[in-house]
């Protein structure tokens, strides 16, 4: 990713409420090619803000534009280019993963035999091979984080959104699923993740935003935001710093932007 990188993402203006404002005025860039960590505490607003993006919930204000796409004039353009994975995935239990994967790529009307050939790449490359002919029923969570994780890249998306995608996985799972999108980064894709695990974010994220009360309060690179805090510390620390000082302030904090962005 250069700093003259069309943008991914741009968010204007967002905003959503259910019961309470939940997403405030936010602005948001996502450069093409770049890995964007986007951390808060709970019920900060992030899965709301992706689920706005991704096109399965629809925001009371703003706009989104993904690679130049509105999103609301345009929804079906939008979800062409982009993937979702959540949390919890969400695989029929009576299908194989390759069963799987074929059914997904039917959805998005890829040819057949692009299509199984893709699907045996991306079993291999998410270790998936030796299960490939299992129902899923029977799988743990890992494994069904995977095989969504392929479904979910089987129409080779432009923008990855994932929600927590490696809670509940355990290390070797979550060193293929991170390898898998760290590889996809390299070869241009964009990558936008929430996490909770600080030190994911802090190893393979390029920039990093922190959401609070539905706003963005800081975003920058590891280094401007240590330069933000003031000292040379982890990324728990800034975080925990960043949260209580827009706490005790009552409102966001100056954010930390990346000129370029």
């Amino acid at each position: 990713m250069t700093d003259s990188a069309p943008l991914a993402l741009d968010i204007e203006g967002l905003a959503k409420s259910f019961d309470r404002p939940v997403v405030k005025d936010l602005h948001l860039r996502v450069k093409a090619g770049e890995f964007y960590a986007l951390l808060g505490p709970n019920g900060a607003g992030k899965t709301t803000i992706l689920r706005m993006v991704a096109g399965l919930l629809q925001p009371e204000a703003g706009a989104i534009s993904v690679f130049g796409i509105d999103t609301r004039k345009d929804p079906l353009g939008a979800k062409s280019i982009i993937a979702w994975v959540s949390d919890e995935p969400m695989v029929y239990d009576r299908l194989t993963p390759y069963e799987y994967l074929e059914f997904v790529a039917g959805l998005w009307g890829i040819d057949p035999a692009r299509a199984q050939a893709h699907a045996t790449e991306l079993i291999g490359w998410l270790g998936l091979a030796p299960h490939a002919h299992q129902r899923c029923g029977g799988f743990s969570k890992g494994m069904l984080q995977k095989v969504a994780l392929a479904g979910a890249l089987v129409h080779d998306p432009r923008l990855i959104i994932l929600d927590e995608p490696l809670t509940g996985l355990d290390a070797g799972s979550a060193r293929q699923v991170k390898q898998v999108l760290l590889d996809k980064v390299k070869q241009g894709v964009t990558v936008i993740m929430t996490t909770h695990i600080l030190e994911v974010a802090e190893r393979m994220a390029e920039r990093i935003g922190v959401i609070n009360h539905g706003r963005l309060v800081a975003e920058g690179t590891l280094a401007e935001l240590r330069a933000r805090i003031g000292r040379e510390t982890t990324l728990e620390e800034i975080f925990l710093d960043l949260v209580a000082e827009e706490e005790m302030a009552g409102g966001p904090a100056a954010t930390a932007v990346d000129a370029a962005a």
